[in-house]
């Protein structure tokens, strides 16, 4: 919804205004300069990324539609979740996660949460590392630095699209000065036409410059700053989990571990210590 809100702010308050101040809109239209810079800014994006990358950014107004999905009930879901599993630990061992970890996507403590049952991810990391404690891993450093291993890996692929969406903000003005100097060149080509015709050239010429700078500015930055806040959010989700996992391999009872992953988690997103004591309270034992 805020990128609809965004979208149409941003084209009211320069169309809007540029109307307003007694310009003409039919001046504005001017199809082949689009096709000049958001054509050429595709092709240097094509140049410039990795088929990985290329096929991710498929899916950006997706996420930038749907936003974070991480806030306040999500974390207390993964809060839930995880002082379920450590809980099953602390009462019938750590091989009674087996039957979960193995097949989560038919464990009955992971259908309880379905926030987090949906995120393939997500489960996998935390299968993974709950896997490794089923086999006798229990070095808490050596899980540390393998964990930081995997979430800069995670990171970087995120990073990866933040910085080529920002690559098309920062070229589209400079392919904006192409269009322009291409209807320059043009309107050279016809300098014998009367001034109401040049000048009406010149205008579109100018376009090119216009359009270059309104994509880069009012779209494709704040489009990259939006994936940047959206990768940041997430990142975060994964350090609640990665906290509370390394808290109970250190030996911390179940409510101990998660108020340590409450704690890493950003001030209007992180829920109080009631909030969370109430929605465990209400957890069924695991089985």
């Amino acid at each position: 919804m805020r990128l609809i809100i965004g979208i149409v702010v941003v084209v009211a308050s320069v169309i809007g205004g540029y109307m307003a101040m007694g310009g003409h809109l039919e001046v504005l239209i001017q199809p082949f300069e689009a096709v000049i810079i958001l054509g050429a800014a595709m092709g240097a994006y094509i140049i410039g990324n990795t088929g990985p990358v290329l096929k991710k950014s498929l899916g950006v107004f997706g996420t930038l539609l749907r936003g974070s999905r991480y806030n306040k009930e999500a974390y207390i879901e993964l809060l839930g979740l995880q002082f379920t599993l450590f809980k099953l630990v602390q009462t019938r061992g750590v091989l009674a996660l087996e039957q979960h970890v193995e097949n989560p996507e038919s464990s009955t403590i992971f259908a309880r949460f379905p926030k987090f049952a949906a995120n393939h991810h997500a489960v996998e990391f935390l299968c993974d590392y709950m896997r490794m404690m089923t086999l006798g891993t229990n070095n808490v450093h050596e899980i540390e630095a393998l964990m930081d291993e995997e979430l800069e890996v995670h990171h970087q692929e995120g990073q990866r699209l933040v910085s080529a969406v920002q690559s098309l903000a920062d070229g589209t003005p400079a392919l904006g000065i192409v269009a322009a100097v291409l209807g320059v060149i043009k309107t050279m080509g016809s300098i014998s036409e009367p001034p109401e015709v040049l000048g009406h050239m010149i205008g579109g010429a100018l376009v090119g410059t216009f359009l270059g700078v309104f994509v880069a500015y009012g779209f494709f930055g704040p489009m990259a700053q939006a994936l940047r806040n959206i990768y940041e959010s997430e990142s975060k989700y994964y350090l609640a989990m990665k906290t509370g996992l390394l808290a109970h391999i250190s030996g911390y009872a179940p409510v101990m571990a998660i108020e340590f992953a409450r704690k890493t988690l950003m001030s209007e997103d992180r829920p109080t210590f009631a909030e969370v004591d109430a929605a465990t309270a209400d957890l069924p034992a695991a089985a």
